[in-house]
């Protein structure tokens, strides 16, 4: 039996025109609109996969761990951990996971790894009894990162990934991951930071992918649409016309990172080719026997 909850964690307020591009504010304002800072609301949502007596988490967000004026600076919204709050909801812990996947190691995505913010507390590293997979392509990046990226690492967090003994990194281009299971697929991305990897789960409605960044919510499934964050837009492009190539053909749904609304949807395609969603929800749990 497989079961796949999607998890809150802590919201965001992020200026709208780096969100979006090269896209004009009269375009994204329709589908995100921004507040009188030019910022718009984004959440960090991850994806709890249950199965054969294991929790799987899929991603942390950002977690609580910023000092209150690093917290300001990026629009961290609330001062608890709250993706701890939301696995509480379910009656469990950080302790309770199994294996942490995290599609890449930016702050938004991995930050929740760590405790919330103490005055004169050095970082602590949650989820004591979890493996943690990520690309090597990513972890290189990370430890090496280029000017553009610095600020989206957190190098206390590295160190302690890595003195954990439990990080496990994965090639570029790897298809299965022996800790996940059979049940499980790989996609892999550059566009957005190198080798960003997308986890795919089987179910019997069909796949289930989690996109990280390359489509972090609803509006970024059309095609044109990408952010002033990532590294290599024109690639990112034909990278996500692939993957949603892909799962139309195969019935597939995404969930996403960072939309405040939309959890997860199918994926469409129009007569002109153009790509969508169906059956989007704000809030997932299926069951697969």
């Amino acid at each position: 039996m497989r079961t796949l909850t999607t998890l809150t964690g802590n919201s965001q307020k992020l200026d709208g025109g780096a969100m979006f591009g090269n896209a004009p504010k009269a375009l994204w304002q329709r589908w995100m609109p921004a507040d009188e800072l030019n910022r718009i609301d984004l959440g960090c949502r991850a994806l709890l996969v249950q199965e054969e007596e294991r929790n799987i988490l899929v991603e942390t967000g950002i977690g609580a761990f910023f000092s209150p004026e690093l917290k300001q600076r990026f629009g961290v919204q609330e001062d608890r951990h709250v993706l701890l709050d939301s696995l509480a909801a379910l009656g469990l812990s950080d302790a309770d996971i199994d294996i942490v996947v995290l599609t890449h190691l930016h702050f938004d995505h991995a930050g929740g790894l760590l405790a919330a913010w103490q005055d004169d507390q050095p970082p602590r590293l949650l989820f004591p009894h979890a493996q943690f997979v990520t690309g090597r392509q990513q972890w290189q990046r990370a430890r090496q990162p280029h000017a553009r990226d610095r600020a989206s690492y957190i190098p206390e967090l590295l160190d302690l990934l890595e003195a954990s003994g439990r990080l496990q990194l994965i090639d570029a281009g790897a298809t299965h991951c022996n800790l996940l299971g059979a049940d499980w697929r790989l996609h892999w991305s550059d566009g957005h930071t190198p080798g960003q990897l997308l986890p795919e789960v089987a179910m019997p409605s069909g796949p289930v992918v989690f996109p990280g960044d390359l489509i972090p919510g609803a509006p970024w499934v059309h095609l044109p649409i990408t952010m002033g964050y990532d590294r290599f837009p024109e690639g990112l492009i034909e990278e996500k016309e692939a993957l949603l190539a892909d799962l139309f053909g195969r019935g597939g749904r995404l969930v996403f990172t960072h939309d405040p609304d939309a959890a997860m949807g199918r994926v469409s395609r129009d007569e002109k080719g153009r790509y969508g969603l169906d059956e989007a929800v704000k809030t997932v749990h299926l069951l697969a026997n």
